[in-house]
């Protein structure tokens, strides 16, 4: 059996065992190899998960097996506590999708789903904290499952747009990116802020010194001046939502 048929086979056997596509990066695949090992000792439902989550969590502690190990053990705790049912049903968090503060329409040039959060549509003292954090669960978990076969990122636009004081939640923006770095990490591919006031930047020079170094590395500031030409050389023109240029309209999350 030649090189080309070993690896075909190796393929196979993946998806038969419902790991996933074959990890090619042989250092990779060792490591999450040793990890499902060392998990699955700690955790029987590890085995519910693919390789390729398993290979996220190590990515995001720089391929450290027992920091990404800690990290893994704890989201599968985090997730048997916050969806019991496998999912957040739409009746607990009414109020937040009623706001439709999230949307989701199209994909990048690189296949990744786009998703634009619209700021001013958050309005803290209209809602509960606990919801807020359900909410922000359901958007990933939505996200993730309309994920194009292949892809493991999506994209984000967070428009602040008339954004205040009278939305500024700092304590939800920091539980919003603690799930999303601890429980969804290397998920983000991107993420585009536009429209941002000057007031913003008091909130975020809180929020900053919480967003790990690879989540740092992939926000972008765009000027409003350039903000369609930044965003078409990501995003086909076909692809983009129409309040950017493009020629898609705006698709509430929950009607996707």
């Amino acid at each position: 059996m030649d090189k080309k048929e070993c690896k075909q086979e190796a393929a196979e056997t993946a998806e038969k065992d419902n790991n996933g596509p074959l990890i090619e990066d042989e250092i990779e695949r060792s490591k999450v190899g040793i990890m499902r090992a060392l998990c699955d000792r700690q955790d029987p439902a590890t085995k519910e998960v693919d390789d390729l989550m398993i290979r996220r969590f190590l990515r995001a502690r720089d391929l450290d097996i027992e920091k990404a190990s800690t990290l893994f053990l704890k989201y599968l705790t985090w997730k048997r506590s916050m969806l019991p049912k496998g999912h957040i049903p739409e009746s607990e968090i009414a109020n937040d999708l009623s706001h439709k503060k999230v949307c989701m329409q199209g994909h990048d040039k690189l296949g990744r789903p786009i998703v634009v959060a619209i700021g001013n549509r958050h309005n803290p003292s209209k809602g509960n904290p606990e919801e807020f954090k359900r909410f922000v669960v359901y958007t990933l978990e939505k996200i993730c499952a309309r994920m194009p076969r292949g892809k493991e990122k999506f994209v984000t636009i967070g428009d602040l747009q008339g954004w205040g004081y009278s939305n500024c939640d700092i304590r939800g923006y920091l539980a919003a990116l603690s799930t999303l770095q601890d429980c969804y990490p290397e998920r983000l591919g991107k993420l585009y802020i536009v429209h941002a006031p000057y007031i913003f930047m008091t909130a975020w020079k809180v929020i900053y010194p919480f967003i790990d170094a690879n989540t740092k590395k992939k926000i972008v500031f765009v000027e409003n001046k350039k903000l369609t030409p930044t965003l078409l050389e990501d995003i086909d023109e076909n692809q983009l939502p129409d309040i950017y240029g493009g020629k898609l309209p705006l698709v509430p999350i929950q009607e996707t």
